[in-house]
């Protein structure tokens, strides 16, 4: 029985779209595969790996009964890869095997029993409903999604905090070291909901979002999000923990003020991290009157320093930050000027951008 037939862009679209959370090692067999559902007039590619969900729809014109059917996801996908941007495809159930042809090529593939394929449970309780553009939503996450930690035993920090109410939509990520927040006004009033997204699913966000001003609409209950853009729709698990309360952590009373520009500052600390130590990665930012010098040295003896002139007429001071931690801020936030307030040697330092009035980075000092 013929599935579809269509062109290879109008299939490999909406399979590369879903096929992002797929594992390469999957703990299941059916986790590798692909759900390929033909139903009222729509042909949908899901993949799951338990905690995210991402359906995608194919552009087709279809007819006949509904059908299903399961296959190895990255194996079809290669295949629609490397077969010519204007070829016809067709993919045809055989009992137990999936067959692709276009033109004279053919494979054969093995399927999986379609109602095995694992899917999320809808979401109970209340569920908060917004849209936005989907480039405010895309910026917002580049804006954070860097200060997200990597495997850490606090779970909760292995996510993004999506946080709505008192007219904001409001994304915060940490790793206990640094801490980024960024916000949006929202058109409509919301209640009050959190939700903490895992790191993979905010990746996956990042990479399907379109930048232009067609809308995301989210939804958010106490145990899942939804976000429907086009023709995909991802739907995820949340991460079950009390996310650190991100408004105390922000300072609000620092008196030592630097603005400078944004891109020498930038070039002056990825050269100074060529000779920092590598396991460390610590740079001194010493200021005085007028000046900033960024110094940094490792266990070879070997040292950068890099004075630059900036607007800075606070006490003098001598601090040190992972270099890693500057940069990041600086290599995502796409402005001229940069401004940083201090307070001590040993106290947390804000950076703010004044293109991004509702952006906020709070690096905590390193020893050195």
């Amino acid at each position: 029985m013929v599935l579809v037939k269509a062109g290879r862009n109008a299939l490999l679209e909406p399979l590369a779209a879903a096929c992002g959370i797929i594992e390469r090692r999957a703990t299941l067999p059916i986790l590798a595969n692909v759900l390929i559902e033909r139903k009222a007039g729509t042909l949908s590619f899901l993949a799951t790996d338990i905690e995210i969900q991402i359906t995608a729809r194919a552009s087709a014109e279809l007819s006949g009964e509904p059908s299903a059917v399961t296959v190895g996801a990255r194996k079809l996908l290669d295949i629609l890869r490397t077969l010519p941007e204007e070829a016809e495809v067709t993919l045809q159930q055989q009992n137990s095997r999936l067959q692709v042809k276009s033109g004279r090529s053919r494979f054969t593939l093995q399927t999986l029993a379609p109602e095995d394929f694992p899917r999320l449970a809808p979401p109970a309780g209340e569920v908060v409903r917004l849209a936005l553009a989907q480039k405010e939503l895309k910026r917002l996450i580049g804006l954070v999604q860097y200060a997200m930690a990597q495997q850490d035993i606090r779970y909760y920090l292995n996510g993004m905090l999506l946080a709505v109410g008192e007219g904001e939509l409001r994304l915060v990520a940490t790793d206990g070291h640094r801490l980024a927040y960024a916000a949006a006004p929202l058109s409509v009033p919301l209640a009050r909901q959190e939700a903490i997204l895992p790191r993979k699913t905010v990746l996956e966000l990042a990479r399907l979002l379109a930048d232009d001003e067609r809308e995301v609409h989210l939804a958010l209950s106490q145990t899942q999000a939804a976000f429907s853009f086009g023709d995909i729709e991802l739907v995820s698990k949340l991460i079950d923990g009390k996310f650190p309360d991100y408004t105390r952590v922000i300072p609000t009373a620092n008196r030592n003020r630097l603005a400078v520009a944004r891109e020498p500052l930038r070039q002056a600390l990825a050269r100074a991290a060529i000779l920092s130590n590598e396991k460390l990665r610590g740079v001194r930012l010493v200021l005085t009157d007028g000046s900033l010098k960024v110094v940094s040295s490792n266990t070879d003896q070997e040292e950068a320093e890099e004075t630059l002139e900036v607007d800075y007429a606070g006490d003098a001071l001598d601090i040190g930050f992972n270099v890693n931690y500057l940069l990041d801020v600086l290599n995502n936030v796409a402005a001229s000027e940069v401004r940083c307030a201090f307070s001590d040697a040993a106290s947390s330092a804000l950076v703010e951008f004044p293109e991004e009035p509702a952006f906020r980075y709070v690096v905590m000092p390193m020893r050195i």
